[in-house]
């Protein structure tokens, strides 16, 4: 190919590139001989060229080029226009050539058709031919075909005849007609071969009966339609059958039997769960999906009774251990993503929980979760989400065996996290922080009344996972050994132990909570010292802020909210109430009582020193009552009016050890002795 870009060649001007209309010289684009090519295209030529030539120079070009054409043209022409003239008179006489030739051409054209006719006629006869040939063919194969069938047919009848029916009813003459028919022997077996070789004869009749199946099977697929078919095909069914249950008791004969070498191949891996697992994962690959819970543990259990079902059938322990130490047992029990399985749970069950106790108020149940009898169930959110997350860990539609541990390890999370909302938002101190917005503060400030609600709920927690509870825990375990039910038992009455440990915090926070409203009422006790001190009046009645000490007590025990304490636990806080309030009663009152005998103290010091130095007798003073005597007159009228109070709630006053010490500060020597009103 010329290089037009070789330095060797002499440089080129564009006019003689791309041709020069002056010039006589064509351009090297220009190819005439592109014109006579036979898949000459005028459109791909003018856009090939297009891309490096200018239009106008192809333009002219061409109609160079088609004046060039027009001129030889007409050179040609004039060149041999004599002959072109001459042409016309040497025609001379065509009309009689022409006639002449005619005849032979038709007397051709004629034999050419009679022999077309006769190849037409002889090829018409051979395909008949062959059509029958082929029709005749196909009926002979279709008879040696039923024929085939029929006496398949008979044959396996009276194989089939022969058959003897199970290895405990066969007998020595059946035996010896069975091996005559089949080995072609007419000896006949020793008595004591019998029950030896009846298995083997007819284990081997079977496989010739079951080819000759093979073939009929073939056949009838065939040739279905065929009326002759049809007819036997009751017979073919008939002997399919008794065929099918032959096999099946020769097969139960060989797996009862180990003399037969069935024992080797494991059937119940290797066949059915093989087969079963296959099946699964084409039909239904959706049930080992983890994602739906509810279905993944319907699937999974329904997979272990199979399992119990297949294991049912093995003779022994050793038997059950090989079947699930084969890989097909293995595998399919990979299938089954128990981890992910629990993982789901986890998140269902503890989240329910978490969002329980993320709220520091208490809440109460929803009344369609409560029962108004509070003995019976519980009253806060938060605790009936413990209790469902707990019995849902053990519930049948979610627990699993072989996740025991990981359930039982929930279950003491569980508790471990309901222990520290009650630590954090219930019963904090608020010591630890400043903070008056913070949880503790909150928790410090909450009605007392509300711990009703938790002490009861605790309690109803503690007797309920402490009985009914463990009791169906251990039931469901109860495959494991005693050292894990020991386990298992000791772990959850610990846990329940700690939540058993929030009681005496409760009740005490209850009893402080209420004995701080009266001690209100009793700081009214200071003022006494002032209202008797330096007069004559004596006491005549108690004084009023007596009948309001027990008034928190009884708004309390009036409260609906007590009807959720038990009789022995109302009781309980009532006197530890009382004591607690009598007891502050009597510090507050010792206090008033000893500042006024200090103060009394004083006062007669100095009387008396003013006194020695006026050289004034004593006596005169000393007449008088102290304005401590007063004030215990007064103090003893109020103690009085208090054991009352206590009275009307079902409180001996006597009996409470700071109401004792109170009566002996205040009383008059000779009332000490006994207690009364």
């Amino acid at each position: 190919m010329l290089d037009l870009h070789s330095p060797s060649l002499p440089s080129r001007s564009a006019a003689e590139l791309f041709g020069d209309p002056s010039g006589d010289s064509e351009p090297l684009w220009f190819k005439k001989s592109s014109f006579l090519r036979p898949d000459f295209d005028p459109e791909s030529y003018i856009a090939d060229l297009r891309s490096f030539v200018p239009l106008e120079s192809l333009g002219a070009e061409l109609r160079s080029h088609l004046a060039a054409l027009k001129s030889e043209l007409v050179e040609l022409i004039n060149r041999d226009y004599a002959d072109f003239v001459s042409l016309s008179t040497r025609l001379v006489d065509v009309d009689s050539s022409v006639a002449r030739m005619r005849a032979p051409l038709a007397e051709f054209r004629d034999k050419v058709a009679s022999l077309r006719t006769v190849l037409d006629n002889s090829l018409l006869s051979l395909r008949g031919g062959l059509h029958q040939r082929a029709e005749a063919s196909a009926a002979r194969e279709i008879l040696e075909r039923l024929l085939d069938t029929f006496h398949v047919v008979s044959k396996v009848e009276k194989l089939i005849k022969e058959l003897p029916s199970t290895l405990s009813h066969g007998s020595g003459v059946e035996i010896d007609h069975v091996e005559k028919n089949i080995l072609g022997s007419e000896s006949s077996l020793h008595p004591a071969e019998n029950g030896t070789n009846l298995g083997l004869t007819q284990s081997i009749l079977l496989e010739r009966i079951a080819s000759e199946m093979n073939r009929i099977k073939f056949s009838f697929s065939n040739a279905k339609d065929l009326p002759f078919i049809i007819n036997m095909e009751k017979r073919i069914q008939s002997a399919t059958e008794l065929l099918d249950h032959s096999l099946g008791c020769c097969f139960i004969d060989g797996l009862e039997h180990p003399n037969s070498g069935l024992h080797v191949f494991d059937f119940l891996a290797n066949s059915i769960l093989k087969e079963v697992l296959f099946a699964i994962q084409k039909g239904k690959p959706g049930a080992f999906s983890p994602g739906r819970p509810t279905e993944f543990l319907k699937n999974y259990k329904s997979s272990l009774t199979f399992l119990g079902h297949l294991e049912g059938n093995c003779s022994s322990r050793s038997v059950v251990s090989k079947f699930r130490s084969q890989a097909i047992y293995a595998d399919f029990m990979r299938q089954w993503n128990i981890g992910v399985y629990f993982s789901l749970r986890f998140q269902e069950i503890a989240g329910a929980l978490d969002s329980s106790l993320a709220d520091a108020n208490i809440t109460l149940v929803e009344d369609s979760h409560r029962n108004r009898d509070c003995q019976v169930t519980l009253t806060l959110k938060q605790s009936f989400a413990l209790l469902e997350s707990l019995r849902t860990c053990w519930s049948e539609e979610v627990f699993i065996f072989t996740c025991s541990d990981k359930f039982f390890r929930l279950s003491l999370q569980l508790l471990s996290r309901y222990s520290t909302w009650l630590s954090s938002h219930l019963v904090a101190k608020n010591a630890c922080s400043s903070d008056s917005s913070s949880n503790s503060e909150r928790a410090i400030n909450k009605p007392v009344e509300d711990f009703i609600y938790v002490m009861h709920d605790v309690g109803f927690l503690v007797a309920e996972l402490s009985g009914d509870y463990l009791e169906h825990v251990l039931r469901l375990l109860e495959s494991c050994s005693s050292e894990v039910l020991d386990l298992v038992r000791r772990g959850f009455l610990q846990a329940i132990r700690s939540l058993t440990d929030y009681l005496p915090i409760l009740k005490d926070r209850m009893v402080e909570g209420i004995s701080e409203r009266s001690v209100e009422d009793l700081k009214q006790l200071k003022g006494i010292s002032a209202t008797y001190r330096m007069t004559s009046k004596l006491p005549v009645r108690h004084s009023p802020y007596v009948s309001a000490i027990l008034r928190p007590l009884k708004t309390f025990l009036d409260d609906e909210r007590v009807a959720y304490l038990s009789k022995e636990l109302k009781n309980e806080l009532l006197h530890s109430i009382a004591e607690r309030i009598t007891s502050r009663y009597h510090e507050m009152a010792s206090d008033v009582v000893n500042l006024a005998r200090k103060t009394e103290s004083s006062l007669l010091r100095l009387r008396q020193g003013a006194q020695r130095r006026a050289g004034a007798s004593s006596d005169a003073m000393d007449s008088n009552i102290s304005d401590t005597d007063k004030i215990c007159m007064l103090l003893f009228l109020d103690i009085q009016e208090y054991g009352r109070n206590l009275a009307i709630f079902g409180i001996q006053a006597s009996h409470i050890t700071a109401f004792r010490s109170l009566w002996q500060l205040v009383a008059p020597e000779d009332r000490q002795a006994q207690i009364s009103f």
